[in-house]
């Protein structure tokens, strides 16, 4: 068995901030759905930083492909990966506080790695995936609450768009992987990005009519904090700390994410959270953590130390 990648000075650094520009752009959604329609939030979102990747790649003079060969694929895994979760949880944060958004949002690595074991023979689940698994699923259930099942309200649904935002997030990692591993990752981000923004502009034109233009300046200010600093420069940082640490380690970006969407969405917004919640994010950060490895492995050492 190849050896687990441990996670540098330099890559603790990338996860934290990944964690934190992520974490940022739950707030970043709540400015914006005062003013601007959700679905010109999604195709604003997608656009720029489909627009800063390309000239990121540019600059760099990295090889870019025949787009016409890979368009269909773009299009496909825009979809999933940014176009329809970014909608959903869009319209989630209408009726749920962002910092619950962000514990649910904790979540995409536990759908990431139950979809990979049912697509790819090499992923398996085994016995610690899959009660690393288990333990997020639980801790999904604890957020939403068994209440959530007997009045079910926009709140429930709010919740509901968050867990098929994630779903949709697992489902794009794997697709991905099949359509467009040929390619540098940059390189499939901003085409995955341009897939999602041919996708998100007709549809806001068709919803919502014709952008408004004379938005508040905070409103312009979350809007590109939202496209570049939490997507486009995110997804440079992600693919340089995936490069050095691994898929695996990568993923625990997501345990920085949440506290940083409560302790925002309580700061800025005034938001709390009833204890279920954090008792959820619990579970799922225990999940994460089992699915990682590393505490079981430490913990059978000291066993036998």
């Amino acid at each position: 068995m190849a050896p687990q990648k441990t996670i540098s000075a330099a890559a603790w650094a990338g996860l934290f901030a990944m964690g934190f520009l992520w974490g940022c752009s739950f707030l970043a959604v709540a400015i914006l759905i005062r003013e601007l329609p959700i679905y010109w939030v999604v195709a604003g979102r997608v656009s720029i930083a489909a627009v800063v990747l390309w000239g990121y790649i540019m600059l760099k003079g990295l090889p870019v492909p025949k787009i016409s060969q890979y368009l269909w694929r773009f299009i496909l895994v825009g979809a999933l990966t940014s176009a329809i979760p970014f909608l959903l949880i869009t319209w989630a944060q209408r009726h749920i506080p962002s910092g619950l958004a962000g514990i649910l949002n904790a979540s995409t690595a536990i759908f990431g790695v139950l979809f990979a074991a049912l697509i790819f023979a090499d992923e398996k689940l085994g016995w610690r995936k899959g009660t690393g698994v288990a333990l997020g699923v639980l801790g999904i259930v604890a957020v939403i609450g068994p209440e959530a099942l007997q009045s079910f309200d926009l709140t429930s649904l709010g919740q509901l768009a968050m867990i098929a935002a994630t779903m949709s997030y697992g489902v794009s990692n794997s697709v991905g992987r099949i359509l467009l591993s040929d390619l540098r990752p940059e390189v499939a981000a901003a085409g995955m990005l341009s897939g999602a923004a041919l996708i998100a502009l007709p549809v806001a034109f068709f919803v919502a009519g014709a952008p408004p233009v004379s938005l508040k300046p905070e409103t312009w200010g979350a809007l590109l904090y939202l496209s570049v600093m939490s997507t486009s420069l995110t997804y440079i940082i992600y693919y340089k700390v995936m490069a050095a640490a691994g898929a695996g380690n990568t993923s625990l970006t997501t345990l920085i994410v949440a506290p940083v969407s409560i302790a925002l969405g309580a700061l800025v917004l005034g938001e709390s959270l009833p204890p279920q919640a954090y008792l959820g994010f619990g579970l799922i950060a225990l999940g994460l953590l089992v699915i990682d490895g590393r505490i079981l492995t430490r913990l059978r050492g000291k066993d036998t130390a």
